[in-house]
C-alpha cells in the first residue's frame, strides 16, 4: 500500500515527509502507456505533488505541479488533493533518450532544463497562489528543492526515485522532503547533509525493503523523530460525466451548435485517466438547452 509519513524532529527545527508510491506510479504508467523515462519523470512529479498536497492545511485544497523543460517529453502535470491522492499526465509518453552511465534513465535530458517548474496552490480562495522557478536540471527533485528555497524561502532537501523493472513495470518508487525551519544552525544542516548522503538512492532502498519511515530514520538518524501522521495515498482521478457535461454547457450555445452540426456528437477524453466520454447529437442538444449563454 502506498503511503506518506510526516515527522518532526523533537530536538531540532526540522520537519520531513516521505512517500512510497509504487502502485500510484504503476497506475500512471499503465493509464498513459509510458515508456521508462517518461514513467520515471512523471512518477517523480506525481510523488512531489502528493507530498506537497498532503502538507496542505486546507481540507479542500489542491496543488498542481507543471514542468515545461523544452525536452522531448513536452509538458508534465501532476495534481494532488490535500490528502495526497494524485493524478497526472505527460504530453509525450512514448519517448526514449540515451541512458546515462550504468544504464540509468536520463530524466533530465527527457524533461529538458530550458523552462520552468510552476506550482499552483488552490487554497479555496478566489485566486490560487502561483509560483514558478527556472529549472535547475529537469531531474525534478532538484527543481522542487529550488522552488522551496526560491519561492518559499525554506531550505529543502528532496529526493525522488522510480525504479523500472525489466518488464517495464514499476518496481519501486518513493522519495522524501526534508525541510529546515527557522533557527536551524550549521550543525543541523551538516547532520541532514550527512544523513542524506548516507541514505543514498531512495528507489534502491525501497526496493531493498525499506518503508517511508525507514527512509526518514536513516536520513535523520541524528535526531529524535516524532511521527505526526501516516496516511495511505493513491492515483485518483475526479473526472465524471457530470463534470464533463458542465464543461460542455460552459462552452455556450454557439459552440455546442457547431459540434452538433459539424460532428454530430462529441467525444472527450480525460487527460488524467484516459476515460472517454461520448455524447450523441441529442445529448448535446439537451446540454445546449441548459446553457445560459447566447
Amino acid at each position: 500500500m502506498d503511503q506518506i509519513v510526516r515527522v518532526i524532529a523533537k530536538d531540532a527545527p526540522v520537519k520531513a515527509m516521505a512517500i512510497s508510491a509504487r502502485d500510484t506510479v504503476e497506475r500512471a504508467r499503465a493509464i498513459h502507456d509510458c515508456w521508462p523515462v517518461a514513467c520515471a519523470a512523471l512518477g517523480r512529479l506525481l510523488m512531489a505533488a502528493s507530498m506537497m498536497g498532503a502538507a496542505m492545511k486546507e481540507k479542500d485544497g489542491a496543488v498542481t505541479l507543471r514542468v515545461r523543460g523544452g525536452g522531448p517529453l513536452g509538458s508534465l502535470t501532476a495534481v494532488s488533493d490535500s490528502a495526497g491522492n494524485v493524478r497526472g499526465y505527460v504530453q509525450n509518453p512514448a519517448v526514449d533518450v540515451p541512458r546515462k552511465a550504468k544504464g540509468k534513465l536520463d530524466v533530465g535530458a527527457a524533461v529538458g532544463a530550458d523552462g520552468e517548474l510552476t506550482v499552483i496552490r488552490d487554497l479555496g480562495l478566489k485566486e490560487p497562489y502561483v509560483g514558478s522557478v527556472e529549472l535547475v536540471g529537469g531531474e525534478i527533485a532538484e527543481d522542487v528543492a529550488a522552488y522551496f528555497v526560491e519561492s518559499e524561502q525554506v531550505p529543502t532537501a528532496c529526493a525522488l526515485g522510480v525504479l523500472i523493472a525489466p518488464d517495464q513495470s514499476v518496481q519501486a518508487a518513493g522519495g522524501y522532503l526534508i525541510q529546515l525551519l527557522p533557527g536551524a544552525d550549521d550543525g543541523v544542516v551538516t547532520a541532514v547533509e550527512q544523513g542524506v548522503a548516507r541514505l543514498g538512492a531512495v528507489s534502491a532502498r525501497l526496493d531493498g525493503g525499506m518503508d517511508p519511515l525507514d527512509l526518514l530514520r536513516e536520513a535523520l538518524g541524528g535526531f529524535e523523530l516524532e511521527v505526526l501522521e501516516t496516511a495511505p495515498v493513491e492515483y485518483r482521478c475526479y473526472c465524471s460525466e457530470e463534470r464533463v457535461s458542465r464543461a460542455l454547457i460552459s462552452m455556450g450555445r454557439e459552440e455546442l451548435t457547431s459540434l452538433i452540426d459539424e460532428q454530430g456528437g462529441a467525444e472527450l477524453t480525460c487527460q488524467f485517466c484516459d476515460k472517454v466520454y461520448r455524447y450523441s447529437a441529442d445529448q448535446l442538444r439537451r446540454l445546449r438547452d441548459q446553457s445560459s449563454a447566447g
